[in-house]
């Protein structure tokens, strides 16, 4: 996807564009279809000749166009017994030259359309590719695979189309060409009345045009909505609005279905007004042909039946010239609507970087980042600037709506600040090439993606060469590894659309093994645990002190339980950094991080009031594990006595003592351990009574 495409002015150029990458595959369909309808007109004019010379009338031939004299010219050396049956063998071979160009322009039409909408596609696919963000926020996903799909290939129809309009208008004048030199009086009288047909053909032109143009809004709004359908069948379920949604979806087949049915119907009305149009004009040829030539009455039947067996061959195509107008009538909508998707004029796309990013040795510095979304005035984050050095943690917190999750955004270059600059190692992170610095984050958020796909494609999909040890080893620092192995599959199970087969925890931790395998150098943390229960909150939050170990991260969190370890909080109001510090830095400030903190820690309890608590809660459960672990110690000690002094009665005994001292030793394992944790946890809230006092 290197190279900006050319911007697009008008749907005719986005035509050219696409048709001129096939000039092979236009010319040889122009070349076919034109070399069928010469052998056509050749065909047809041959005929006649046999026909009367079947019945007889050898002398009117003889009488006849000079046209005829000309094509019949190249068999006066043959001899006479032998004349018919070459002609005739001579014509045979013409049909089947004119039916085989036919056959292979319709093989190469095929694959000429196919081609195009192919070529559409591609263009459409790199674009939504490159397209910012933006784009997908104001757009439906149902219309984007809409554009994608059906209104692709109708456009293409468009340049088909053109081609097989050339096509026809040169057959036609091939026959125009042999009508005039059998008699330019009838042909000028066909040309004046056959335009009747063509008025005619115009009015329903424009009502194609306008079941069109509806035909593309409502399969639109269908596909549209089918996807918000999908997407969101539990709520309707949950809700009970089956009916509905079924009535509402109903209304949209019923009119598809209508507009259907009138498009086809003005398309059916093209073919039978052209007939009975041309046969009434037949009818007046004859008359008009009885007054030109009474003169050479004896030569009026050779003339007339050359001539009438033309035109009869090229009404046919004048019905195909308004069945093809038609066609490019129909096509002008989804040309339009393909040219506002592949349009870039209207999108808003970034700037590629040319420095590779490779290794991040400094930090990371928001320095005075002011940001405003598209179409919108009010700004987002006003004159933010921030630090965060290699190996820490920056963690923002707030309320909704202060901004965060939309400076995290900025980072990975989602969007683009509107005043100010990200700096990493001190230069712009516009100078980077945006992939290289997307391969080196991480990035896991409460709305985690899953493709419905294998849990191994999954976890890879950040680096598909990882080998099966990276992915088990990654699903084990994850805590993944135990669900997933209860699964049917292992890691070939399919997990379904958006891992629908998994629990939040379990997507959570899919998605933190997939940045395990990743091995990022820097990773963002936006509310990643805030939709999960407590069970899974604790396994998921093991899981991201794993990921975090040793990597520069930036954390978004509602519960400040997940944050207090942070080598720096930066407090959200509003668009604005409003405090900075550690934790315990921020709880003696007393503002509005302490504020939080007494929200969700003390039932609106003073949070030096909730430490204090905490404090002595911790002071009583070290007393209780002190207790238990000298208990277990003397139990311990008892069983080691009896079987040192063999005071043990026989072997089955001294067995039963042995597992109990291995019991005693394992309890005393995870005294010790529930001790070590009591105390950290003590010396780590113990500095805010300190500062208090």
């Amino acid at each position: 996807m290197k190279g900006t495409p050319q911007t697009l002015k008008s749907p005719r150029q986005m035509l050219w564009g696409v048709a001129r990458k096939y000039p092979f595959k236009i010319i040889l369909s122009v070349v076919l279809g034109f070399a069928g309808g010469l052998f056509s007109g050749i065909s047809t004019a041959l005929i006649v000749p046999i026909l009367l010379s079947l019945l007889g009338q050898d002398q009117v031939m003889r009488d006849g166009p000079q046209i005829l004299q000309i094509l019949l010219s190249p068999f006066d050396q043959i001899a006479e017994p032998y004349r018919l049956v070459v002609m005739a063998v001579s014509v045979i071979l013409v049909i089947i030259l004119k039916n085989a160009s036919g056959y292979f322009n319709g093989l190469a039409s095929t694959v000429l359309s196919r081609s195009l909408t192919s070529d559409l596609q591609e263009q459409g696919l790199r674009l939504i590719l490159e397209v910012d963000l933006d784009f997908f926020a104001n757009s439906r996903i149902g219309d984007i695979m809409n554009r994608l799909g059906g209104e692709m290939s109708r456009a293409t129809n468009a340049i088909t189309g053109l081609i097989k309009l050339g096509v026809t208008v040169s057959t036609i004048l091939v026959f125009l060409g042999l009508l005039l030199s059998i008699s330019w009086q009838l042909t000028i009288a066909t040309t004046i009345l056959l335009p009747s047909s063509a008025l005619l053909s115009q009015f329903l032109m424009r009502r194609a045009k306008e079941f069109s143009r509806a035909q593309s809004l409502i399969n639109s709004a269908y596909s549209g909505g089918l996807v918000e359908l999908l997407g969101g069948m539990r709520l309707v379920k949950a809700t009970g609005n089956e009916n509905r949604e079924y009535r509402r979806f109903l209304d949209f087949i019923r009119q598809r279905e209508q507009i259907e049915f009138q498009s086809r119907m003005n398309s059916s009305l093209v073919g039978p007004m052209a007939e009975v149009i041309n046969i009434t004009i037949l009818f007046i040829l004859v008359l008009l042909s009885r007054t030109l030539f009474q003169d050479q009455i004896s030569s009026l039947s050779a003339v007339m039946v050359t001539y009438l067996v033309l035109l009869s061959r090229l009404l046919p195509y004048i019905s195909q010239l308004n069945s093809v107008r038609n066609q490019l009538a129909q096509a002008s909508s989804p040309v339009e609507v393909v040219y506002d998707m592949l349009r870039r004029d209207n999108k808003s796309f970034m700037t590629n970087g040319t420095l590779p990013f490779q290794d991040l040795r400094q930090g990371i510095d928001f320095k005075r980042l002011s940001f405003t979304y598209p179409r919108t005035d009010e700004p987002v984050l006003r004159d933010i600037t921030l630090s965060l050095p290699k190996g820490t943690t920056l963690a923002l917190v707030g309320a909704s709506g202060a901004g965060k999750s939309t400076l995290a955004d900025l980072l990975p270059r989602f969007y683009d600040p509107s005043d100010g600059a990200i700096l990493i190692d001190g230069k712009d992170l516009r100078e980077f090439d945006i992939a290289s610095v997307r391969k080196a984050m991480g990035i896991v958020s409460q709305d985690t993606f899953l493709f419905n796909h294998t849990i191994r494609y999954n976890i890879a999909y950040g680096r598909p060469d990882a080998s099966d040890e990276e992915i088990l080893m990654a699903a084990r620092r994850a805590n993944a590894y135990e669900f997933i192995v209860r699964m049917p599959a292992g890691l070939d199970t399919t997990i379904g659309d958006r891992g629908v087969m998994l629990s939040g925890g379990q997507r959570q931790r899919l998605a933190i093994a997939r940045a395990l395998v990743q091995d990022p150098e820097i990773l963002i943390l936006d509310e990643a645990t805030s939709a999960l229960d407590t069970v899974s909150e604790r396994l998921v939050q093991q899981a991201i002190d794993e990921l975090s170990r040793d990597r520069t991260t930036l954390v978004i969190a509602h519960r400040l339980s997940t944050v207090q370890k942070a080598d720096q909080i930066a407090v959200m109001e509003k668009g604005r950094v409003i405090e900075l510090g550690t934790h315990l830095e921020l709880l003696a400030k007393g503002g509005s991080y302490s504020n939080l903190c007494s929200l969700q820690f003390s039932d609106s309890k003073p949070p030096m009031v909730a430490q204090e608590e905490t404090i002595t809660a911790q002071q009583r459960q070290m007393s209780q594990v002190s207790y238990e672990f000298r208990s277990n110690l003397n139990t311990m000690l008892g069983f080691l006595t009896l079987l040192s002094d063999d005071l043990v009665e026989s072997e089955e005994e001294r067995q039963e003592l042995t597992d109990k001292v291995y019991e005693s030793t394992e309890t005393l394992l995870r005294s010790l351990e529930k001790m070590e944790s009591a105390q950290e946890e003590q010396e780590r809230t113990q500095p805010v009574i300190s500062q208090r006092g």
